[in-house]
């Protein structure tokens, strides 16, 4: 995973034409976003209480009343990439308001499923110690697993699959420029990622850095994996042929 720097980026992608037919699809981490992860993240935010403002680098960001969680909008400052995609979504928490470090930092590219990055912020929300966990890494391929993901024979406790192996979960050496407390430089974080034609251009990606808490992973990897169909009036070219239509209106 590289991490170059471009100037400009819009700040939030355009909307899809509300006169298209909504598509309900699965398998939800082929779905992408339908163009609006801002728009709906951003929504989710606002109606948790979480607080909003832009900054000088045009980016939006988002904190908890308390102060422990933030969530920022960085398409538009481009800092880096994973697998080659620009980072939109930066996720933090710290172990007190007052804690100019943040203990963990979470990335998403701009075509991850709304849902499942909802699903972790709700979970965010609603955790009191936002920065401590209490859970380990088998929490997360357990979550998978409930939901019918197959383990890496190679690799059954750090790494699981989607049945169509297009989507990889997995415990590996953190990529370039993944903020974490902890400075070791031999540390492990989850990282996710959609790769709808093997070789081919990920969909999305999303890396976590080692301290992210296994029970928040775990809700994003659930959230992920769920067989319930998404709306979308937009489909991912590069899911042509990977996704199927369970309704259309």
């Amino acid at each position: 995973m590289e991490a170059p720097l471009y100037p400009h980026h819009p700040t939030t992608p355009s909307r899809p034409d509300t006169t298209d037919p909504v598509y309900w699809v699965t398998p939800r981490h082929l779905a992408g976003n339908d163009g609006v992860l801002a728009e709906q993240i951003g929504g989710i935010l606002v109606s948790l209480g979480w607080r909003m403002w832009p900054t000088s680098r045009n980016t939006l960001l988002y904190v908890r009343p308390d102060g422990l969680c933030g969530a920022e909008w960085i398409l538009a400052g481009y800092p880096f990439e994973l697998g080659g995609l620009p980072v939109a979504w930066q996720l933090s928490a710290r172990p007190d308001a007052a804690s100019a470090m943040t203990e963990w930092n979470a990335y998403f590219t701009a075509d991850v499923p709304h849902e499942a990055l909802a699903d972790l912020l709700v979970a965010l929300d609603a955790s009191e110690a936002p920065d401590v966990g209490f859970e380990g890494p088998e929490s997360v391929l357990a979550a998978l697993g409930a939901q019918g993901w197959i383990r890496d024979v190679d690799r059954p406790r750090t790494t699981a699959m989607d049945p169509g192996f297009s989507c990889s979960v997995s415990l590996e050496p953190l990529p370039p420029l993944i903020q974490d407390a902890d400075l070791r430089h031999d540390l492990l974080g989850w990282q996710a990622w959609a790769e709808p034609v093997l070789g081919a251009p990920y969909l999305w990606c999303a890396s976590f850095s080692a301290s992210v808490p296994h029970d928040l992973v775990a809700a994003f990897a659930s959230s992920l994996a769920s067989p319930i169909p998404v709306p979308r009036r937009t489909l991912p070219k590069s899911a042509e042929g990977r996704l199927s239509v369970i309704h259309r209106s």
